[in-house]
């Protein structure tokens, strides 16, 4: 089904894990739509595929966290199975820019003339949200500006 909301998708793969006995991806995906029902429950609507992406962006930078204490514990077996968790997520986000890409859009927001980091940060943003990270983002825009 090509018009497939985000939120049938996750459902579909949901079941076909189900079947598979996939554990680790079920868990993943169980507590991924519990989000979305929760996300629907405080909008008091149904979810967008916008919402869904927020919600996945969220999700992962949850478990990047998470992987990282782990490895501070030294449960390195613990923090491999966030970061397994996080990509499990990552299919259910938007393609995702290259480096290259954003720097290109970084020099174009300069070129147009923004001149501090806030200017820059608010013309890229709005084509980066959820399409790469903003940590990273952040680290290229100083970069371009010679900060």
């Amino acid at each position: 089904m090509p018009d497939q909301t985000l939120k049938e998708r996750i459902r579909t793969d949901l079941n076909d894990a189900r079947r598979e006995r996939d554990k680790l991806r079920t868990t993943v995906l169980t507590t991924a739509l519990s989000d979305v029902r929760n996300r629907e429950i405080e909008l008091g609507r149904d979810v967008a595929d916008e919402d869904v992406h927020a919600l996945m962006t969220t999700a992962i930078k949850r478990r990047r966290e998470a992987a990282e204490q782990m490895r501070a514990g030294a449960r390195e077996e613990l923090a491999l199975k966030e970061e397994q968790e996080a990509e499990i997520l990552k299919a259910y986000l938007p393609q995702q820019l290259s480096e290259d890409e954003v720097r290109a859009l970084v020099r174009k927001a300069v070129a147009g003339g923004a001149a501090d980091l806030g200017a820059v940060m608010k013309q890229v943003m709005p084509h980066a949200k959820g399409r790469f990270d903003g940590r990273e983002l952040n680290r290229i825009v100083k970069e371009a500006l010679g900060a």
